[in-house]
């Protein structure tokens, strides 16, 4: 699963850090819808906001659907149909959303064959490794370039600073049925664990089924273009997107990330465990600790004798018997998709 994130950009510079061609191959930057709700976090858990983009169109029906709008959401999907008063009584989690399920499961179903995808934005995520001494937590991201900076300049044609963790999700629209205003919510797509994080997210596994391990990461512009653009993506095609990757890289953190109360560089910091082995620092590490400490606008600075050297443990485990990804390609040529005609509903 994946149950805590960071995204501590600034608005700004998360807005550029989105810049994207449109349709006719202009450079755009998404549009923030209510970015004054939007607060950067080294830190964020379910039921928190974050931010995700999602096609245009679904906030105005002439819009371009390969248009994008940054948003600010809460983590943790209310369906439309919900009928209570406070959505904090929904008696079920919904922060993720099994890939091999959500084409089952009322609560996303409906949002899914309607269009409803937006993409998650991150610095990364944390993730628990149990041992015998309790649980070990890693962050996990995208490779970074070795000329990657803290946060680009300003007149920069293209974003060079931090590259995002792009998750796929689903998202959806609750209106209080007392009235009020409109909810909007959503959830991280989760697949299996790929090869080399596998050992973080072993656990056991059910006769015929793989354990969900991990968020569905979208890797490249591509691919957010397809999960994005309902209306020129059907459904049965944007699915084939969902798969494992192997474009990740993580380190150990420390333990302070434990709890949701600490919002801190030293959350997601590299820190050294046992020593076993020095690991050759790479250009994602050294990034990451030139990124510390320079990272969000008006955070202190820290000097890099502060920062604790990276050394780390690769270990790796078998790949799971059976992909969710399998699962779900399995489910839409049984049960085809006589819903895709819906999806501008």
């Amino acid at each position: 699963m994946c149950g805590r994130t960071a995204c501590s950009l600034g608005a700004d510079n998360l807005r550029r850090a989105c810049a994207y061609r449109d349709r006719r191959g202009r450079r755009r930057q998404p549009e923030w819808i209510r970015a004054e709700r939007y607060r950067p976090s080294y830190n964020k858990g379910p039921q928190s906001s974050g931010p995700v983009l999602l096609s245009r169109r679904h906030l105005q029906q002439d819009a371009d659907s390969s248009e994008r709008v940054l948003m600010d959401m809460r983590w943790g999907l209310v369906p439309s149909w919900f009928k209570k008063d406070d959505p904090s009584k929904m008696q079920f989690n919904t922060s993720n959303c099994r890939s091999d399920t959500m084409l089952k499961k009322s609560s996303y179903k409906g949002a899914l064959l309607k269009g409803k995808r937006c993409v998650v934005l991150a610095d990364g995520f944390y993730e628990w490794q149990q041992h015998s001494g309790g649980k070990q937590p890693y962050f996990i991201y995208f490779p970074q370039s070795k000329d990657a900076m803290a946060e680009g300049k300003e007149g920069d044609e293209e974003w060079r600073g931090w590259r995002l963790l792009t998750m796929a999700g689903i998202f959806d629209c609750w209106e209080p049925p007392s009235g009020g205003e409109t909810l909007y919510t959503y959830t991280i797509i989760t697949v299996d664990a790929s090869k080399d994080v596998s050992f973080i997210h072993h656990r056991q596994v059910r006769a015929g089924k793989g354990a969900a391990g991990m968020p569905a990461i979208l890797d490249g512009d591509e691919a957010i273009r397809k999960w994005l653009d309902f209306a020129e993506v059907p459904t049965q095609e944007a699915v084939k997107l969902i798969q494992p990757t192997e474009n990740i890289v993580f380190h150990p953190v420390s333990t302070f990330v434990n709890s949701v109360r600490n919002n801190a560089p030293e959350c997601l910091t590299p820190v050294e465990l046992g020593a076993k082995k020095e690991v050759k620092a790479t250009p994602s590490s050294k990034v990451m600790l030139g990124w510390l400490k320079n990272s969000q606008e008006g955070s202190p600075q820290k000097k890099e004798n502060d920062l604790p050297r990276w050394t780390s443990q690769f270990i790796h485990s078998p790949s799971p018997k059976k992909s969710s990804a399998d699962i779900l390609q399995q489910w839409l040529g049984k049960e085809g998709e006589p819903a895709a005609k819906k999806r501008k509903a």
